[in-house]
């Protein structure tokens, strides 16, 4: 193939090689996209129904579980598609509108990730100024830049990878369309501008990163200097899930993005890139209910709702 031109779609990596693997793979990825959809789901209708989570942390975490919806939705269907059909084609449009909104869902993740520490930060830190540095505008606006970032970042991303010209096959080595596995089939010298791009984004991320790791620093010393047992309970049971999180959104990714050429392996490619892609929107919603008491609360407030709904419709109905 001489160029992108040639290229109406893509072969992805598949999970396993014999059939049974395939439907087995499937099954386990379908278990895991409906946890996350139960889960995710259950958060955005308990923050949107309780009026009492309707606070800026609770705001905050209802973008988070559309975040982590739409960036697992962008991902494991296709590929549970193409396990259960026996197929590794993902179409040309297709791939280029998995590379967008992976790059746009992941990055306004993080970008909200911050925001989420500074929300922290302010809460234990400054608890009197609270009202008047995080009110309703200010929260809508710091969640639209955090969106904002990272629909710009993919824009940017997407127009210079979508540009390349591509001469080395069709064979993208992971389960989705992701930018350095498209860069290998380049053989354009268009990579010196998505270098500037990474380099660009590395910049942000890094300082990102620094401002969480700085915020959590002022938390925890503000809570051990706290002479009470309780508020130092509390104030663990609300940044602690946030850190869990956080943690484990950045450590697979770092690990995926910046471990060793040595290590680099397709089958190691593809397992690290389901811990970071699929891992934490799966699993998210249960790092925020284990210790969120409130949240916990609304849950099962919001089930018996649903239950005691149910009983009297039945009754309903037999009379």
């Amino acid at each position: 193939m001489s160029n992108s031109s040639s290229i109406s779609e893509f072969l992805l990596l598949p999970f396993a090689d014999t059939r049974k693997l395939q439907l087995l793979h499937f099954v386990l990825f379908l278990g895991i996209y409906l946890a996350a959809l139960l889960g995710n789901g259950l958060i955005l209708t308990a923050v949107a129904c309780d009026h009492r989570l309707h606070t800026p942390m609770y705001f905050f975490l209802l973008n988070l579980a559309l975040l982590d919806l739409g960036c697992i939705s962008t991902t494991l269907p296709k590929a549970m598609a193409n396990s259960l059909w026996d197929t590794r084609a993902i179409s040309y449009a297709g791939c280029v509108a998995q590379v967008f909104l992976f790059v746009f869902l992941i990055s306004a993740e993080y970008s909200l990730l911050t925001v989420m520490s500074y929300d922290r930060y302010i809460a234990i830190c400054k608890p009197l100024h609270y009202g008047s540095l995080l009110g309703s505008r200010a929260c809508v606006q710091m969640a639209a830049v955090a969106w904002g970032s990272g629909f710009l970042n993919a824009l940017l991303h997407t127009a210079n990878t979508s540009s390349l010209s591509l001469c080395q096959g069709n064979v993208v080595d992971q389960f989705f369309c992701e930018i350095p596995q498209i860069f290998k089939l380049s053989c354009s010298n268009s990579y010196l501008r998505e270098v500037a791009l990474l380099i660009l984004s590395g910049f942000l991320f890094w300082g990102c990163f620094v401002f969480i790791v700085l915020s959590y620093v002022q938390i925890f010393r503000a809570v051990l200097r706290s002479p009470s047992q309780l508020g130092r309970h509390k104030a663990f049971a609300t940044c602690l899930p946030h850190l869990a999180v956080v943690s484990l959104f950045i450590s697979t990714g770092f690990f995926s993005y910046l471990k060793p050429p040595s290590l680099s392996s397709p089958s190691l490619n593809l397992v690290v890139a389901v811990l970071y892609s699929v891992m934490p929107p799966a699993v998210n919603p249960l790092i925020y209910s284990m210790r969120n008491q409130e949240l916990k609360d609304a849950l099962r407030k919001m089930i018996s709702l649903t239950y005691f709904i149910s009983d009297y419709l039945s009754l309903s109905l037999h009379k």
